[in-house]
């Protein structure tokens, strides 16, 4: 995910975007899709400005013969994505990366302690001078926080971004109804 610098003021789009009349109403079908995307900066865009009197400008109307886009309940396009053979391969993928990640990196952290507590004597073996096993082990540690993070980031951009990133499109244009509510 790269970073975003925006003209727009502090406050404007900060949070997610929910229609007013929505707010308690978890359990009803929201009316109309209102999809915030955290990448698109409407004052980049061209969009969003403000006319001489402090109001947005008026959207641009649809073109003689066309029909606005057909809203499409929200929770209806996340789930049908959710389901989606795309979502769970990004998913699963993620998954078979991470847990496995976490798991050997939390042994090694938790091995590392329990040594230093329980066995202070291996800990205190000279290695090198006034280097010791601990100080080795507690400078692995970092080194295997780093390798792990630039892992990570390697998988990421390799095997999920592309797909995440096509989701993501698709996601969009299912919640803008532009193909109509269809997959």
């Amino acid at each position: 995910m790269g970073m975003q610098s925006s003209n727009a003021p502090r406050g404007a789009g900060d949070g997610p975007e929910r229609p007013a009349g929505n707010q308690d109403d978890r359990g009803a079908p929201s009316r109309d899709v209102t999809y915030e995307d955290p990448w698109y900066d409407p004052l980049a865009a061209g969009w969003g400005e403000l006319d001489g009197t402090g109001l947005p400008t008026p959207a641009v109307p649809a073109a003689h013969g066309e029909s606005g886009p057909v809203a499409v309940p929200a929770r209806d396009v996340y789930v049908e994505v959710q389901r989606s053979a795309a979502f769970q391969e990004v998913r699963g993928s993620y998954r078979r990366f991470v847990v496995p990640g976490a798991v050997g990196f939390l042994v090694w952290y938790v091995g590392y302690v329990v040594t230093a507590t329980t066995v202070p004597g291996l800990m205190a073996r000279p290695v090198a001078g006034a280097v010791n096993v601990g100080m080795v082990a507690g400078l692995g540690q970092f080194l295997t926080t780093f390798l792990l993070t630039w892992a990570y980031a390697r998988h990421a951009r390799l095997r999920r971004d592309r797909a995440a990133l096509e989701l993501r499109w698709d996601t969009q244009e299912l919640a803008r109804g532009a193909r109509g509510g269809a997959p």
